[in-house]
């Protein structure tokens, strides 16, 4: 089994790594943003395989809370190790993982991992500081599971490929370990990870208190069955508290000249967007669509602006019909989609569809909640999606970004991204398929492009063979074709917001 199959199951709770070599975080005070960031808490598990009772060990460690160039961040530490036996028979497993996570979100900004069970150690780094990221990994996946009460679904970015998690609560258990007696709730995990890597029957055994710690992980092998306990728990100390002093009566001096407070800096509109998006304020994308080789209308694709939205920085994203050729009535002059994303991870807050057309049954106002995954619509039930869910939209200038190599063979698509979408009333997972860089015509010229096939486990959508064809150099969107409709683009140009 690889060594990710192994890590999936102990990592999807117990991972990490040494320090970073040059540290670039300072420690600050005892505070964090969720539950289960407490600065100082280390806990220490014991591993067990068959009947072995000493397997191996692992243990997990938020370090501190400060600043990674220049964004706030939380230090988390793990390691796992097998021992003795298992190591030389079974599981050789020698890793160690960092990641310094947003605080607010959970994600990741920094990763460095550093695995020892082969005669050269072998040291992987992934940065996220200067682009954008909407997964977890095996690390940070814990703690949002452990926020989210042990119940959610959550993409998962682990050997290159993306995948998603699913967890359910269960029945609640008493579980009796080395660190004591606990209330907990059995929580179960589902993914396409541990599927390809032969891991079954995963389940997590959470404390019921607000911190919801990992207790007790079980799952099987082809080879054998895994227990995890938690041997030990060091939590933070708590501050002292000092007794108040008798108020002694003293002159009053005078008042002191009061120091002003610096004043935040005022957020300005219309910041430039990161290098790697692809794409800047301003890019307007004209395309003539096709019904049967027959132009039925014009497509825009527009970055209108950048602007503070109920207090949140936020990037307008509109795809709207600017033009139609008589006598279709398949799309209607004005038919819209504007989408409020955040900047720098392109995840959309806010869709607004107004269609006079065929596709009025898709008229709405959709909210995402980026914490916990719910998605609000049209008065209904909110339904609970991947956190990291995409639009329609939103997806389309977000894989321009992606790394979307293609796999050296077809009968393996290692290569295919994997992005939850929300459309209608549910989310969907999304499957980004790469191919090798071919010419298509455009426009009377010859362009390289990469056509990309998206299946998305809608039977509807399936029908229409859904593809985007990106060019090679900028990564700009040339084509898009679903059924017997084909868009090309035909104009690209740029209106700076005001």
């Amino acid at each position: 089994m690889h060594f990710f199959a192994f890590a999936a199951v102990l990592a999807v709770v117990i991972f990490g790594s040494e320090f970073v070599t040059t540290r670039q975080i300072s420690a600050q005070s005892n505070i964090s943003t969720s539950p289960v960031f407490r600065i100082g808490e280390k806990l220490t598990y014991s591993i067990s395989f068959g009947k072995i009772p000493n397997a191996g060990y692992a243990e997990t460690h938020v370090i501190s809370r400060g600043k990674i160039s220049g964004k706030d961040a939380v230090e988390i530490k793990a390691k796992v190790k097998t021992l003795d036996l298992v190591s030389a028979a079974f599981f050789l497993f020698d890793e160690a993982r960092t990641v310094f996570a947003n605080p607010d979100t959970g994600l990741p900004l920094y990763i460095r991992s550093n695995s020892y069970d082969s005669a050269i150690p072998k040291e992987t780094v992934r940065n996220y500081l200067t682009q954008p990221n909407s997964n977890f990994d095996l690390l940070s996946l814990i703690y949002k599971m452990r926020e989210s009460g042990g119940i959610g679904t959550f993409p998962l970015y682990e050997g290159e490929q993306l995948y998603t998690a699913s967890v359910q609560n269960g029945p609640l258990e008493k579980v009796k370990t080395d660190a004591g007696n606990f209330d907990t709730t059995v929580s179960t995990v589902q993914s396409d990870f541990l599927t390809s890597n032969g891991i079954t029957e995963l389940r997590i055994n959470f404390s019921t208190d607000e911190h919801r710690v990992p207790v007790m992980i079980r799952f099987k092998t082809a080879k054998g069955d895994f227990k995890v306990l938690l041997s030990l728990i060091v939590l933070p100390e708590p501050e002292a508290v000092l007794p108040l002093p008798t108020p002694v009566l003293t002159p009053t001096p005078a008042a002191p000249t009061p120091t002003p407070s610096p004043t935040p800096p005022a957020y300005v509109d219309n910041q430039l967007l990161l290098p790697e998006l692809g794409f800047q304020l301003g890019e307007l994308l004209d395309y003539q669509i096709m019904y049967d080789g027959k132009p039925v209308g014009t497509l825009s694709l527009n970055v209108r602006e950048r602007k503070l939205i109920d207090k949140a920085d936020s990037l307008i994203l509109a795809a709207i019909i600017t033009g139609v050729e008589p006598p279709t009535n398949a799309v209607r002059l004005g038919d819209s989609a504007i989408v409020e994303v955040d900047p720098v991870t392109l995840l959309p807050r806010k869709i607004v569809t107004k269609f006079d057309s065929p596709l009025a049954g898709l008229n709405q106002t959709v909210t995402f909640d980026p914490r916990t995954g719910m998605i609000s619509f049209g008065g209904k039930q909110p339904v609970d999606s991947p956190i990291g869910t995409h639009s329609f939209t939103s997806l389309i200038y977000a894989m321009r970004s992606f790394n979307l190599k293609p796999s050296k063979d077809p009968n393996n698509p290692v290569n295919d991204t994997r992005v939850a979408v929300f459309w209608e009333t549910k989310s969907y997972v999304f499957t980004l398929r790469p191919s090798n860089p071919e010419e298509i015509t455009l426009n009377g010229e010859k362009i390289s492009a990469q056509m990309i096939t998206i299946t998305t486990g809608n039977k509807q959508l399936d029908a229409l063979s859904l593809k985007v064809w990106l060019s090679t150099d900028f990564r700009l969107p040339l084509r898009f074709s679903a059924g017997a409709y084909q868009a090309d683009l035909v104009s690209q140009s740029s209106i700076l917001p005001k």
